[in-house]
């Protein structure tokens, strides 16, 4: 594969198959290919995974290394769930692709156990997490001209500061980060930052032209930042007070990734709507939906929004096989377990070098004092250690694995990363 190029590769897949030219590529070759033909979006670590198991993932050299990244909670099913992989593969010799001109009963089946599982009367699928927020985001406005009586192009929706929400130009267009929105301008207005964990900035910022406040239950993104007690039931008590929908994205935190379905179910703070992704895709596609009330989803006419992609058969089956996974696991009870028992491991780390554990869940954040470096610093530690992890927001390190991870998996991978994080 060394002599692979731009303009040699296609015949060296012709003559040799796919996979023959995957499994033939060394590390340095692929990290070399990747970095002449991918837009440097993404900061790889050093890693070139080649299959995966579990909570486990191999590299071109055969080394085992636990997968703590998850795809950012993505895989809360873990690497190749064999039910998932099943109902995939049973589907694909049925139909996969139809769009939404004709009606599927796949489809039917998933939105009808997504709203049973979510406690939400109506669903509209779709397939990242960022066209989830989209959606979201279109639908407020709606809501807030057509219900609310909103003055035309006057709707506004109150953000938190530390935010993530996906990469569109509306979404950065409320972002505090400096990166995501340097070069991408102008933005779209209509959208008022608050900091996160403030119910009285939410509400001091509540106007007339308040149509939803979005925001997520743990910022994840921002470095696993766990708001006050008390803080989502009082939103939630608040958009009430002044009728304002209330949007949580759960894209990262739903599906029993924090120790109960939703994060909001801490708390009393039931959504009007809310963006779901990730996990809902088991593992094997994206797959995203806006769950909430028929009061808002309702408003929705043929032609105002739509999805190629989205709720196609195969994404549907899956979606519902990793709701139904989720259920019959009882894994909100596993996760809350095991993140407690997971936390409890790290927590003595807490000293001169790492500041903080904190999460809920299987959603853990270990943060660095500024002193003893960056969390990327430490990753190709953790990495010697055999795990994988990703710094965010500079000096926290991330743990999501799997929800069905092992006790004695757990008690193993805290042993790595206490070693490496110690020295």
């Amino acid at each position: 594969m060394s002599t692979a190029t731009k303009t040699s590769i296609l015949g060296k897949l012709a003559s040799d198959g796919i996979f023959e030219t995957v499994d033939g590529m060394t590390h340095e070759e692929t990290i070399r290919l990747t970095n002449e033909v991918c837009a440097h979006n993404y900061h790889p670590i050093d890693v070139v995974v080649t299959r995966g198991q579990g909570p486990f993932v191999w590299d071109k050299n055969g080394k085992k290394y636990y997968d703590m990244v998850g795809c950012y909670s993505a895989l809360a099913h873990g690497h190749l769930n064999e039910d998932l992989i099943a109902v995939a593969n049973k589907q694909m010799e049925r139909v996969t692709l139809t769009s939404r001109a004709v009606y599927t009963a796949e489809m039917a089946v998933f939105l009808a156990g997504l709203c049973e599982y979510s406690d939400s009367e109506m669903a509209l699928p779709m397939n990242s997490g960022t066209e989830a927020v989209e959606t979201a985001i279109k639908l407020a406005r709606k809501w807030g001209y057509r219900v609310k009586g909103v003055a035309d192009d006057k709707a506004e929706i109150i953000t938190a500061e530390g935010n993530f929400h996906g990469r569109s130009i509306s979404i950065i267009s409320f972002s505090s980060d400096p990166q995501y929105r340097e070069d991408f301008g102008p933005f779209p207005p209509g959208f008022v930052s608050v900091p996160f964990g403030d119910a009285g900035a939410v509400e001091r910022a509540i106007t007339p032209n308040t149509a939803a406040v979005l925001l997520e239950p743990i910022e994840a993104e921002g470095g696993i930042i766990v708001p006050p007690d008390g803080f989502l039931a009082e939103v939630r008590r608040i958009c009430t007070r002044h009728n304002v929908l209330l949007i949580w994205d759960e894209v990262q935190t739903g599906f029993c990734r924090t120790g109960r379905r939703f994060a909001w179910q801490w708390e009393d703070a039931k959504p009007d709507l809310m963006t779901l992704g990730k996990a809902l895709g088991g593992g094997l596609m994206p797959v995203s939906a806006v769950v909430g009330t028929r009061a808002v989803l309702g408003l929705l006419r043929p032609g105002d929004h739509g999805s190629t992609f989205g709720g196609n058969p195969l994404a549907s089956v899956i979606g519902v096989a990793a709701i139904v996974d989720l259920y019959q696991g009882k894994l909100d009870e596993l996760a809350d377990a095991n993140g407690r028992f997971f936390k409890g491991l790290l927590h003595p780390l807490i000293g001169p070098i790492v500041k903080d554990v904190r999460g809920k869940g299987l959603l853990i954040g270990v943060e660095l004092h500024e002193s003893a470096g960056t969390g990327r610093d430490f990753i190709p530690r953790l990495l010697e250690e055999g795990v994988i992890s990703k710094d965010t927001h500079h000096q926290t390190l991330r743990f999501a694995p799997p929800l069905d991870i092992t006790r004695e998996q757990i008690e193993d991978a805290a042993g790595r990363i206490v070693r490496a994080l110690a020295r």
